[in-house]
C-alpha cells in the first residue's frame, strides 16, 4: 500500500510497555468502565455472542502495572505508524460516506497493546486476535498478530494487515448503524445454530465493509499497489472458519461457524471492493451466503 502522502490518526493509544502514549497527538488514557457487554467482534475462533467470564474480567493479568517498559524495535514502531495511517484512511473514507447519508461518523479509537489489556468489554488477550469493543468504540490490536498472520496463516503483506484493521472498523460502522445491537438481541431469541448463522452474517458484512473502504480509499487516494488485492483476498481466505477448524482439529463443523468459510469471506470482501456500495453488503437478506 502507498501511504507516502498519508496522515496518521490521532485516535491511536499505544499501551505497549504500559506507556499509555498516543501516536500523533496527546490525550488521556481511558478509564476502566463497568464491564457490561460481550465482545461482538472477536476475530478468531471466539463466538462473538458469548459473554466473557466475569472472574477473568475482574482478575486480569498484571499488564498495566508499574513494570518498566520493554524496548521497542524499529520494526514495531514502523508497524504502529502503518496502523495509524490505515486508521486515518478509514476515517477519511467513512466520514464522507456517513455525511452523504445525512449522518456524522464518530471515529473509533485504536489501542495497541502487548499480551493483554483492559477494555470496556473486559480483558483483551493476544490469543483472541484483534477485536472491536462496542462498549467503548475501540479496536484492540497486539501487533504481534501481524507476524502470526504471515507465518501461521500464510497471509503476508501490508494490505493483508490493512484488511484486518478495516474489518474491525467495519464492526464499528455496524455499531454506529445499530446493526450490532439488533443482531445481539436476535441471537438471544434463537437456537445456537441460528445464533451462529447470525454471527456469520455480521462478520461477512464487516468483510464487505472492509472492501467498501478499500474501494473508496483507492479511488480517492490511489493507495493500492500491484498485488495488494491478492494479499487482502488471501487474508480473508486464511481466516475462514473452515480453514481455521481444519488447521486446529483436522475437520470443519459448519453449524459451529461464527465468521464464515474462506470462500464466503473472500466473496463478501470482493463484493465491497468491486462496488464500493453499502447496499452490496446486505448479508442479512440473502438466502445464500
Amino acid at each position: 500500500m502507498d501511504f507516502r502522502n498519508g496522515r496518521e490518526s490521532r485516535n491511536v493509544e499505544d499501551r505497549r510497555g504500559q506507556g499509555g502514549r498516543r501516536l500523533g497527538g496527546g490525550g488521556r488514557r481511558i478509564g476502566i468502565g463497568t464491564i457490561v457487554l460481550a465482545l461482538i467482534a472477536m476475530y478468531f475462533g471466539i463466538d462473538p455472542g458469548v459473554v466473557l467470564n466475569t472472574s477473568e474480567m475482574m482478575s486480569p493479568p498484571a499488564v498495566e502495572s508499574a513494570a518498566p517498559a520493554r524496548p521497542r524495535s524499529a520494526a514495531g514502531d514502523e508497524a504502529a505508524r502503518f496502523v495509524a495511517m490505515v486508521l486515518a484512511d478509514t476515517e477519511d473514507t467513512w466520514g464522507p460516506i456517513f455525511q452523504a447519508g445525512g449522518a456524522q461518523y464518530r471515529e473509533p479509537g485504536m489501542v495497541l497493546y502487548s499480551g493483554a489489556t483492559r477494555s470496556a468489554c473486559g480483558v483483551g488477550q493476544a490469543e483472541m486476535g484483534p477485536f472491536y469493543c462496542p462498549a467503548d468504540g475501540k479496536v484492540y490490536l497486539d501487533l504481534a498478530f501481524f507476524d502470526e498472520l504471515h507465518h501461521r496463516y500464510g497471509a503476508p503483506g501490508d494490505f493483508a494487515q490493512a484488511y484486518v484493521i478495516a474489518h474491525e472498523v467495519g464492526h464499528h460502522v455496524q455499531n454506529l448503524l445499530g446493526i450490532s445491537d439488533k443482531v445481539q438481541q436476535a441471537r438471544q431469541r434463537v437456537s445456537e445454530r441460528e445464533a451462529n448463522l447470525l454471527s456469520v452474517r455480521l462478520e461477512l458484512q464487516a468483510d464487505c465493509l472492509a472492501g467498501v473502504w478499500a474501494h473508496h480509499a483507492h479511488r480517492a487516494r490511489q493507495v493500492l499497489e500491484a498485488g495488494d488485492v491478492e494479499e487482502g483476498l488471501a487474508a480473508a481466505s486464511a481466516v475462514g472458519d473452515d480453514r481455521m477448524q481444519k488447521r486446529a482439529q483436522g475437520y470443519a463443523v459448519p453449524d459451529s461457524f461464527t465468521h464464515g468459510s474462506a470462500a464466503q469471506r473472500v466473496r463478501w470482501f470482493r463484493a465491497g471492493l468491486d462496488t464500493g456500495q453499502l447496499r452490496s453488503c446486505d448479508t442479512f437478506s440473502v438466502a445464500a451466503l
